[in-house]
């Protein structure tokens, strides 16, 4: 038979015809960087792919590596972390008589919120600073994850990437949301906390209160993969009708075909429950239902259910060094009626990527479109936008940034949510009054299953 000789039975056409479908129906895989594109890290680009030099007019200062040197006060082991900034006075403050000025340099929550309390609201602009820092091994990882990682799955999976950020060139929402899902916070970490609510008529509540504890197996460099990136369990203290609630989320890198995992443990029926709906516009119970699942962290969970479109950076006026609110507030000083309090929350000018994710053709979700704010120093999400079925700005969001420099680390789990519509707030991840944040030893394995939460939620 001639070697050329194309076989035509029956047989063989219904394999070729199935094996086309197949190709045709595999979810696409978005291809990595080249290796020249990979030069720029290091170089015109810090490690993590942000611009290492100043803007136009030095209001950025150039990227020179992040604070690394401990300030005065600190004491190591403990978990407040006292204000490296503390001596800096305002550059610019911003308020509903001056905001257009200042208004390409807003985020439409942040002149939201300006407009609707005039008489109260205002954004402190402090000096820029670039203090964000990582551990060589993530700059090392960064480099190889480069060249080599990619996105499956319509963009929800990653792989080939270890212990350093994804994608720092990114081509495409998806991986630069990816960076910010996840993002380096430390490997592992406790803190008590406090979520709180802030209704319209300024009264504030306790919503939940408890001990979380966090793992990132994404990020443990004495491995080569992990099949997780995120995981986090809760055990609440408070109020008293929730005491000795327990939940538990992991999320894998793979959730284009593998869902999140979750159980809650409920101490009346002494029994742990499979909980598929701690996800997407799900309310979220610790936040009194004043936020969904994924408003987590600004962003979290999978990201099935919108288009997510690379918009570009911008220069923006965010959240950032805000030691002051996450370490040095009284719960009392820092909520007031309708918003945070501006004397003690610090803002900056930085260069953000911003991404646009609009709901998909079919799916369902409380949010129509979103808007999301990135860091470029961190790739963590510093704020959002939220908008309605109608296309309106229904809620805001905003992370506080305050690197823990003595890891180093960006952190960012302290943000809040304004309801627009509602006028209620809230704020998640209270950590000042509480003892502040503990970078701890991974648990062990045992220790995230079913029979290791009930144990962990009794009273």
């Amino acid at each position: 038979m001639n070697a050329n000789h194309i076989i035509t039975t029956p047989r063989a056409i219904q394999l070729a015809v199935l094996l086309a479908c197949a190709a045709a129906l595999a979810p696409a895989a978005q291809a990595a960087i080249s290796v020249d594109e990979a030069k720029a890290l290091g170089t015109t680009l810090t490690a993590i792919g942000a611009d290492k030099a100043a803007n136009a007019d030095g209001s950025i200062p150039a990227y020179t590596g992040g604070l690394t040197t401990l300030p005065a006060g600190y004491k190591a082991g403990e978990g407040i972390r006292p204000n490296p900034y503390a001596g800096d006075k305002p550059r610019l403050v911003i308020d509903a008589r001056n905001m257009a000025q200042h208004a390409g340099q807003l985020t439409e929550g942040a002149k939201a919120l300006l407009q609707k309390y005039p008489a109260t609201y205002r954004l402190d602009v402090y000096p820029t600073h670039r203090s964000v820092a990582f551990p060589k091994f993530v700059a090392d990882n960064t480099a190889k994850n480069a060249v080599r990682a990619r996105t499956t799955n319509e963009g929800r999976s990653i792989e080939g990437a270890h212990a350093g950020f994804p994608f720092p060139i990114p081509k495409t929402g998806n991986e630069a949301m990816w960076n910010h899902l996840v993002r380096f916070n430390g490997q592992a970490y406790e803190a008590k906390y406090r979520n709180l609510s802030v209704d319209a008529s300024g009264r504030a509540t306790l919503a939940t209160e408890g001990v979380s504890t966090q793992e990132y197996p994404y990020w443990d460099n004495s491995k080569t993969s992990a099949d997780t990136f995120w995981r986090i369990k809760l055990t609440y203290t408070g109020p008293a009708r929730r005491a000795g609630e327990a939940l538990m989320i992991i999320d894998p890198l793979d959730s284009g075909s593998k869902d999140r995992r979750a159980w809650t443990y409920l101490p009346g029926q002494r029994r742990v429950k499979v909980a598929p709906d701690l996800s997407h516009d799900t309310p979220n119970p610790g936040t009194a239902g004043a936020t969904t699942f994924d408003d987590t962290f600004i962003f979290n969970g999978s990201m099935d259910r919108f288009n997510f479109k690379l918009v570009g950076k911008k220069e923006l006026i965010v959240p950032y060094n805000a030691y002051t609110a996450v370490y040095g507030a009284k719960q009392d000083e820092l909520l007031k009626p309708g918003h945070l309090n501006p004397d003690l929350v610090r803002w900056e000018l930085h260069r953000v990527w911003v991404v646009e994710a609009t709901l998909k053709e079919g799916k369902r979700h409380v949010y129509s479109k979103r808007t999301f704010y990135l860091d470029e120093d961190s790739w963590a999400a510093v704020a959002s936008d939220e908008y309605d079925g109608r296309g309106q700005l229904y809620r805001t969001g905003f992370a506080y940034t305050a690197p823990s420099y003595d890891l180093p680390a960006p952190y960012t789990d302290m943000f809040g949510h304004y309801d627009l519509v509602s006028r209620v707030y809230s704020l998640t991840g209270f950590i000042a009054e509480t003892g502040g944040l503990r970078q701890t030893k991974p648990l062990p394995e045992r220790e995230w299953t079913a029979d290791a939460l009930a144990g962990a939620g009794v009273r």
